[in-house]
């Protein structure tokens, strides 16, 4: 096992440790990285490797989600505000970027980035400059760049819903983080890490896996990568009974009995059809808000928040479903 203690990284596979020789060579300069990857795959936990391994190691690691920042914030979550800026600024705040000085600023999710967005982070990169707002002087600012998508923004460049100057910008350095289903024997090494974490935090009799676990986990195609493999863990080790934890049959490889399939418990089959609704609606609201949030969220009668943390649980991109014309796609553009 090959694990990076200052990243938090454990693998062994030819894939894991291609990317871990990027980390470290990336670490050993200033430029801005794309880091790019599935859903639970480690992007953030890359990013940070790449900080605690550098020069920066002792300045501030500072992260913003992108998707979950409204449009109309994007300026002064990054750039700050001086008091009586505008009518809600009651008291000077320091933004992001002067929070990172010296350090790292990452980005993530830069997919779900709006049009005017965009133009505010290029406008910043191209000098690294920055204006609180408010009339404040302008301000240089030394920050490192991390930036981390699970979408193809070459694609979403060709469809002309992310900036083509700005994606030169993040992209000087590219670092691809491999599915666990490309990982070849990782899978366990991950497993048993973190039953290890896991009796070390726990106060009761230390736990181990199962024989029969190794077929199992090694079965299953991990579509949530190691964030899946993570919670599973964590999930089976609170409800093993005794020592041993026994990990149960995933429905994509489930054993077949003699007169057909085995039936599949209910709390499984809810869930699974829950997570089929959910995919297929959300993607039906988005195609209709043509990619617009808060408008989405209205039509289906929910907070913001909860449509923006069930894309973030199913992996869906608003982008996908920007539109770049109509009465729909005017309003889309708005918010």
């Amino acid at each position: 096992m090959i694990a990076c203690a200052p990243c938090n990284l454990i693998g062994g596979s030819p894939a894991f440790l291609a990317g871990l020789e990027l980390i470290r060579k990336y670490a050993t300069c200033d430029f801005a990285v794309l880091i790019q990857g599935e859903t639970g795959t480690g992007k953030e936990l890359a990013a940070r490797a790449i900080h605690y391994l550098s020069a920066r190691r002792d300045l501030p690691f500072i992260g913003l989600n992108c998707g979950a920042l409204p449009d109309n914030l994007i300026e002064t979550e990054l750039f700050g505000y001086l008091r009586g800026a505008f009518t809600d600024a009651k008291e000077t705040r320091i933004g992001l970027v002067a929070q990172a000085r010296g350090g790292t600023l990452f980005l993530d999710e830069v997919e779900a980035m709006s049009p005017r967005a965009q133009v505010a982070l290029l406008r910043f990169l191209q000098d690294k400059e920055y204006r609180p707002i408010g009339g404040a002087p302008v301000r240089n600012a030394n920050v490192r760049i991390l930036a981390a998508s699970n979408a193809d923004l070459t694609t979403l460049v060709a469809r002309g819903v992310f900036r083509r100057d700005l994606l030169y910008r993040l992209d000087v350095l590219s670092l691809r983080l491999a599915p666990l289903r490309e990982r070849a024997g990782d899978v366990m090494l991950l497993a048993e890490a973190f039953v290890a974490r896991l009796n070390q935090q726990s106060n009761g009799p230390a736990k181990a896996l199962h024989p029969a676990a190794t077929s199992v986990l090694n079965g299953h195609a991990w579509p949530g990568n190691v964030r899946e493999l993570e919670n599973l863990m964590q999930r089976e080790y609170l409800l093993a009974a005794g020592r041993l934890i026994d990990i149960p049959q995933f429905a994509d490889h489930r054993a077949v009995a003699a007169n057909g399939p085995e039936p599949e418990p209910f709390v499984i089959a809810k869930a699974r059809a829950v997570a089929q609704f959910e995919r297929a609606y959300l993607s039906a609201l988005l195609a209709t808000a043509s990619g617009n949030l808060s408008l989405a969220a209205r039509m289906a009668g929910k907070d913001r928040s909860d449509i923006g943390r069930l894309l973030r649980k199913h992996g869906i991109s608003r982008t996908a479903f920007l539109a770049t014309d109509g009465p729909v796609a005017s309003e889309a553009s708005r918010k």
